[in-house]
Order: C-alpha cells, then structure tokens, then sequence
C-alpha cells in the first residue's frame, strides 16, 4: 500500500531556508492570525450574518449562497498555491506575497464598511478581500511546509497554527457578537487594522534569500509534481470524506437565534467556548505528535469528532449548547491536528504552496459548499436539524476505515 501511494520528489525543489525556526513560528502565528481573525467567518462571523438576516433580510438558503459565493478564492486556493511556488515576486518566494495581500485585504475591508447597506456592492468588496487573504494564507502556509520539512517540526508547527487559530476564534467569537450590535463599519474597520498589522511583522522577521525569477516553465513543473504525488491525493480524499456531509453551519445560527432565542452577544460567548477547548487541544497536540504516532493521533482524533458531532443531537437548550461547543471544540480540533499534520508531511517538496493549499481547499470546498446543501435541504425539502446531524456522523464515521488505508511509513512515525 505505501508504494501506491508513495509521492514522486520535485526535482527542482529549492533548498531547505535557513530561517531560525522561532523567527518562521512568529511570522506563521501572525500569517494566520491575520486571515483568520480578520475573516468574515471569525470576527466577521455574527455581524456579516447578523447584516444579511436582519439588515437586507435573506433567508437561510440565501445566506448561505452569499457567504459560499463571496469565499470562491478559497475554494481555487491551489491556483494561488501554484502561482506563488512557481513565481518568486520582487526576489521572494513568500514575503513579498504576503505584504501585498496584506495590504489588498485591509483595503478590501476599508471599502466594504462604506458599502454595507447595498448587497452588490458588499458582495464585490468581500469577494476581493478574500482573494487577498488567500493570497496571505498560501503564502503562510507555504513557508509552514517549507520550514516543517527542513526541520521535521510539522506536528509542532501544526500545533502553533491551530492554537493561533483557535485564540482567533476565542477572541473573535465575543468581539463579533458585540461588533454585531454597532454599525457594520466598526466590523470593517476593525478586520482592515489586524490584516494590515501582518506587514511590519513580514518586513521584520522574514528575510529570506534571493529568489531569481522564473520562466513559465517552471509552473509545469511545479504541476507535474503535484499530479504524480500519490500520498497527497489519498490525504486529500480522506479530508474530502469527512467533511463532504451537508454542513449545520448555517442552519445551527439561525437555530441558535430563532429556537433557542440566543441574542448575538451568547452566540459569541458560544463560540469562545468551543474554541477555548480547541486552544488546550491544540497546545495538548504540541506534547502529544512528540509521543504518540500519527497514526494513532489521526485515529483517535476522527474517533472523537464523530462522538462529538452526534451529541449536536441534544443541541435542545443554552445550558446544553455550551457543552455540546466545548465537546466539539476538543473533538473537531483534535481532527483537524492531525488532517494539518498529515498535510504538511504529505506534501511534495517545492510544490509548499501549492500542495498544501489544495489539501486545505478540499476541506473548505466540502465544508463550506455542503453549507448551502444543508441549508437548502431544511427550506425547500423540510429536514430537521437531526438528520443533517445523522449525514454528519455517518460520512466522519466512514473516514475511519480510509485512514487505515494510508501509508504505515507515513503514520508511524512520531516527532523528534
């Protein structure tokens, strides 16, 4: 089974940096904060939905089109990968990438606050904003591949990300539910600040050396490398089978709001809960990569979320949904560790970028597409919320037999 899916090296994959690895962990940390709290998924989360729900006044199905729609670049992520791997810009293969989307992302929120009360115009400014934070968020996670195969600190870099992740959404989930409660400008302003604060932090820290540029060419190799990496597709399937099911996203908010009768200000509350579970898990998984194998890491962790996900089964009060968001929080977490892991050891040589941007564009496809599915499968068709939650447990609980079929040289190896 590891020679079926054993991955084919880049041969021209660029030697391993030099960047100190606490330098790279800063930029990293910062790189994922600003497209992750600056999002309109983190603390854009309550007032972009609280905008369309009760300001332009969309229903379910219409909301979750909006938010699917406006997130595309996410969904084309490994094109941006593809492009950044091949091209160096201004002598980087990193920096300069991630300044500039910095800047374009914190424009892009500066405009949408001026153009809120207009559903086409707001519609533009956030489409452009996330094709600037994809161009962020490639770039950072190439310089994670890059340095975690170099110095064989991908469970710990892994770590890092999704504890800064996590703080993001721990931080973000209050802050929105308030930012809901002013002016939708407040929201704008405030994302277009923490994209634009990833910029001194780059020119700082990261000095990498000189890139020459490069010919076309060097996109069909980069390319080629991909299409014969074997590992990284079987990754890649894994993550689309536990998340393809129809997602609750959507669906739960306004359950949230209309049965449970949760003002903006709990629902952040709920989901500084579900993370601040998810930041112990991650530091946890820091510890653990270094004394457990991945496989067993892997394994436990999808055995979790599913247990996990069918207790949203009893999503019936406020008292019940805290603790259902702080289970989840160390489940979904634990998973995703480990799918981040995964990726980042799955993924070929000089192909950072681009590799690791096509496993995370699975996952958000799945997640975030699915989220329409379930929404319109509870308006048009009449599903309750429990059987999007039954389709959910079911297609998590089928990855578990998949992952056994990944790898052993891949899985059994702990980090040093």
């Amino acid at each position: 089974m590891s020679e079926v899916f054993a991955s084919a090296p880049c041969d021209d994959a660029p030697d391993s940096p030099t960047i100190p690895l606490w330098r790279v962990s800063v930029v990293v940390a910062m790189g994922v904060m600003a497209t992750s709290l600056a999002q309109d998924k983190i603390l854009g989360r309550i007032p972009l939905r609280n905008l369309l729900k009760n300001g332009l006044h969309l229903d379910r199905s219409a909301t979750a089109t909006f938010l699917f729609a406006i997130g595309f670049a996410w969904y084309v992520k490994p094109l941006f990968g593809a492009v950044i791997d091949a091209f160096p810009l201004l002598g980087s293969r990193r920096r300069s990438y991630m300044v500039i989307g910095s800047a374009l992302a914190a424009l892009g929120w500066s405009a949408s606050g001026f153009v809120a009360q207009a559903y086409m115009p707001l519609f533009v400014a956030m489409a452009l904003t996330c094709c600037a934070m994809v161009l962020v968020s490639c770039a950072t996670g190439g310089l994670l591949v890059e340095t975690a195969q170099a110095s064989g600190a991908a469970g710990r870099l892994a770590g890092v990300r999704q504890a800064i992740y996590a703080l993001c959404i721990l931080v973000g989930g209050p802050a929105s539910g308030y930012l809901a409660g002013v002016a939708f400008g407040w929201t704008a302003l405030t994302c277009a600040l923490i994209a634009a604060s990833l910029i001194p932090v780059t020119l700082f820290f990261l000095h990498e050396p000189y890139h020459p540029p490069q010919p076309f060419s060097a996109l069909r190799g980069q390319l080629r490398a991909i299409a014969r990496a074997r590992t990284m597709w079987a990754v890649a399937a894994l993550i689309l089978v536990f998340f393809i099911a129809p997602s609750t996203e959507t669906a739960l908010f306004y359950r949230q709001q209309n049965d449970l009768h949760m003002t903006t200000v709990t629902q952040g509350w709920l989901t500084f809960t579900s993370y601040g579970a998810g930041i112990i898990t991650a530091l946890a998984y820091t510890w653990l990569c270094r004394r457990l194998t991945l496989r067993r890491l892997l394994l436990t962790g999808l055995g979790c979320s599913v247990l996990t996900q069918a207790s949203f089964l009893f999503y019936n009060s406020v008292p019940a949904a805290f603790v259902i968001e702080g289970g989840n929080g160390v489940g979904f977490a634990l998973a995703e560790l480990a799918f981040l892991d995964l990726s980042a050891r799955a993924t070929p040589r000089g192909s950072e970028s681009l590799g690791y941007s096509l496993m995370l564009s699975v996952r958000n496809l799945a997640l975030f597409g699915t989220d329409i599915i379930g929404a319109h499968l509870m308006d048009d068709f009449g599903w309750s919320f429990s059987a999007l939650v039954w389709i959910n447990v079911a297609t998590s609980a089928l990855s578990l037999p998949i992952a056994l079929l990944l790898p052993r040289a891949l899985l059994a190896q702990r980090e040093a």
